[in-house]
C-alpha cells in the first residue's frame, strides 16, 4: 500500500529479477474441470501483496477461478512495485487491490501500454495515524495533531532516541511518515515493527496494558473490529498536497480501490478476466475472509470456501458472461 505508493525499489528489483528467473509462486490445482458453458481458462497469475486484506481478495478469486472456472492459477508473493513490473515481463497478469499509484499508472499503463484498469473493487481505503481507544478517552485532546508534542514523552522507547516513537509496520512499504513528522516539526522517531503482524500485536497490547503507542494504521482491516483504532487527525488531505514526498505535511488521500490488469490478459477472452472484472465487495466482506485467516488460521481455500458458501448472491453475479 502507500498503501499510496508504498514499497522499497531496490528489493523491488532484485524480487522481479528472481521472479523472472524462478516463475515463483504457488500453483492451485483445480478439483473441477471448466463446465461446457465457460471458455477454457488457462492459467492466471495473480499478485499477492503482504497484507492479510490482499491475501483475502487473492483466495477468494483463486477458489472461484480454480473449482468454478477451471483455471490454473499461480500467486505470486511480491510487494506492489514488482507486481507492476511483472506486467511488462509477463509474469503477473492481475493486481486485485490497488492504492492509488497515479505514477505507475502513467509508465505501464499510460506510456508503456502493457496494463489496463479493471473497475473498482468496492472497498474504500482509508490510511493514517491512529492511536488505541484508551488512549483517546484518558486523554482527548491529543487527537488534535497539534498537540503531539505535547506528549511525545510518553511514547519514548529504547529504539526512539530520545523522541517519541512513531510505528510503521513492514519496513518495506513507502509512507509518508518520515515526511510529516519532520514537515510538522514533531519531536518522533519513526520506527519499524517489522511486519503487519507486530503491528497488529503492538496496538493489541497497547490497548490491553494501557500502553502509549501511536503508529500507521489502515483500512479495510479486520483488527479494527476487535480494537477501534482512534484516527488521528492531520492537516486535511487535498488534491496534491502529497505529490512531492520530501514536503508532504497532510494527511492521506482516501482511495476508492480498484483492480489493474495485463493487458494481454483483458483481451485473452479468459473467463477469469471477466470474473476479475466483475469482482466487487465491501470492506466488511474482506475483513471476513482476512479475520478468518489471520486471527482464526485457516488456510486460505477454506477461508475462501466459508465466504463462497455464505455469499452466493454476491459472487454469482461475478460470473456473468464466463
Amino acid at each position: 500500500m502507500l498503501r499510496g505508493t508504498r514499497w522499497v525499489r531496490t528489493v523491488a528489483l532484485l524480487a522481479v529479477g528472481a521472479l523472472a528467473l524462478s516463475g515463483c509462486g504457488s500453483k492451485i490445482k483445480s478439483g473441477t474441470s471448466a463446465s461446457a458453458s465457460h471458455k477454457p481458462c488457462g492459467t492466471v497469475n495473480l499478485a499477492d501483496n503482504p497484507w492479510v486484506g490482499y491475501e483475502a481478495d487473492v483466495a477468494v478469486i483463486s477458489y472461484l477461478a480454480t473449482n468454478k472456472l477451471g483455471c490454473t492459477v499461480k500467486k505470486q508473493n511480491i510487494n506492489e512495485q514488482v507486481s507492476w513490473q511483472g506486467f511488462a515481463s509477463g509474469t503477473v497478469d492481475v493486481i486485485l487491490e490497488n492504492w492509488g499509484h497515479d505514477d505507475l499508472k502513467k509508465q505501464y499503463i499510460d506510456q508503456q501500454k502493457v496494463a489496463v484498469e479493471d473497475g473498482e473493487t468496492g472497498n474504500q481505503g482509508v490510511i493514517g495515524w491512529y492511536i488505541p481507544p484508551w488512549l483517546a478517552q484518558a486523554h482527548p485532546d491529543i487527537l488534535d495533531w497539534h498537540n503531539l508534542n505535547k506528549y511525545a514523552d510518553e511514547f519514548k522507547t529504547s529504539e526512539s532516541g530520545g523522541k517519541g516513537q512513531f510505528l510503521d509496520g513492514d519496513p518495506s512499504y513507502v509512507t509518508n511518515d518520515d515526511a510529516l513528522v519532520k514537515n510538522l516539526h514533531l519531536n518522533f522517531k519513526v520506527v519499524y515493527a517489522g511486519s503487519e503482524d507486530a503491528l497488529i500485536q503492538a496496538f493489541r497490547t497497547a490497548e490491553e496494558q494501557k500502553k502509549w503507542v501511536i503508529g500507521y494504521f489502515y483500512e479495510p482491516q479486520w483488527f479494527l473490529n476487535e480494537v477501534k483504532l482512534v484516527h488521528i487527525k492531520l492537516p486535511a488531505y487535498t488534491p496534491g498536497c502529497d505529490a512531492d514526498a520530501q514536503k508532504v505535511a497532510c494527511d492521506y488521500q482516501p482511495f476508492d480501490l480498484d483492480k489493474i490488469v495485463s493487458k494481454k490478459f483483458a483481451d485473452s477472452g479468459s473467463p477469469a478476466a471477466t470474473l476479475v472484472k466483475n469482482f466487487r465487495w465491501t470492506n466488511t466482506d474482506q475483513n471476513d475472509v482476512a479475520r478468518d485467516i489471520a486471527e482464526n488460521k485457516m488456510s486460505d481455500d477454506a477461508a475462501a470456501k466459508k465466504w463462497v458458501d455464505a455469499h452466493p448472491d454476491v459472487w454469482q453475479s461475478w460470473l456473468k458472461g464466463t
